[in-house]
């Protein structure tokens, strides 16, 4: 399955989309009764009255579906036109539809799920970044759509660390673009307090920002059964490690630097969970597009057929087992 997907043959959209389903049978065979959907934070909804009329299970598992391969799609593209693997393939569609399919919770509409689509076109600009002579308007984009994911979903505002992140490794210090991506950020808040205070709720403005006061936990109440699948994709990640560690200067300077910052996009998508309370799983579809393009790398690069073949094999077996159990 490897070996097809390796290549840009048209036909693997139609396998994509295939693979897609097949990997939501386990929700599309056990749908719950009801299945309650919120696309914006709480603090949000006092001044957007956006309501959607209450989905049935099969439209939203649905609607979940076509988003995933859609994301899938421009993801697929985005990590082909920076070349960030041995050659152009739709292997980071298929290991982002994998990951996107490895819980439960991963399957059906969430916060989390539409703000991928910000998560991803932030990826593409970060690895712009070494290209533009002057980096200040993908900045200022960027803390934009920063901004938009938080009222979506607030932890998506830890990726504000990002802005500085990118900046240290792709361009030479330049406050403006330092600034840049800050201002894009208050710039969407500068108008929600504006509507707040017309609202006359100023006084809770304050409120939204009382998550990054919480502590990280010291305890993490975890069932490890229901963590079992992730044993094989750290299996192809460590992989992946070792053999981007050998080509690491082998690669171009830019391809080592998107690894980077991929590498922290990971990490901060991975701890942002502390500023919400009562976080669920379907948190961290955050950390699936960063970690999609390092299996899509071990895959495009694994010299041994059987053993990569297999290993993806043991991958989706074990994900349908734990969907099905």
């Amino acid at each position: 399955m490897i070996n097809q997907f390796r290549n840009l043959n048209p036909i693997n959209l139609l396998l994509l989309a295939g693979y897609t389903v097949f990997m939501r049978l386990a929700i599309y065979l056990n749908l719950p009764d009801a299945l309650s959907f919120e696309i914006l934070e709480s603090y949000t909804k006092l001044f957007i009255h956006f309501s959607i009329a209450p989905l049935s299970p099969t439209a939203n598992v649905f609607l979940a579906t076509v988003i995933v391969f859609v994301q899938a799609l421009i993801f697929n593209r985005i990590v082909n036109n920076h070349t960030l693997l041995a050659k152009p393939s739709y292997l980071p569609a298929l290991l982002y539809i994998t990951g996107s399919s490895l819980f439960l919770q991963f399957l059906v509409l969430s916060p989390t799920l539409i703000c991928n689509f910000l998560l991803i076109i932030i990826i593409d600009k970060f690895l712009k970044l070494s290209k533009m002579p002057n980096a200040m308007s993908i900045m200022f984009d960027v803390g934009m759509l920063i901004a938009i994911g938080t009222l979506i979903y607030f932890p998506f505002i830890m990726l504000l660390t990002m802005l500085w992140l990118s900046l240290l490794m792709y361009r030479p210090f330049n406050w403006r673009e330092w600034v840049s991506g800050i201002i894009g950020f208050l710039t969407i808040f500068l108008f929600v307090a504006v509507l707040y205070y017309w609202n006359d709720n100023i006084h809770r403005f304050i409120d939204i920002w009382q998550p990054l006061t919480n502590k990280f936990p010291s305890n993490l109440q975890i069932n490890y059964n229901d963590y079992l699948v992730l044993i094989p994709v750290g299996i192809i990640m460590i992989l992946a490690v070792l053999q981007l560690r050998e080509n690491f200067f082998r690669s171009f300077i830019s391809t080592r630097k998107a690894f980077q910052m991929l590498f922290f996009m990971f990490l901060v998508s991975l701890v942002s969970f502390y500023t919400k309370p009562g976080v669920s799983v379907n948190h961290f579809l955050l950390c699936v597009a960063p970690g999609a393009i390092l299996l899509a790398y071990y895959f495009s690069n694994a010299k041994k057929r059987w053993f990569y073949e297999s290993l993806f094999v043991v991958l989706v077996l074990c994900i349908q087992y734990f969907l099905f159990v």
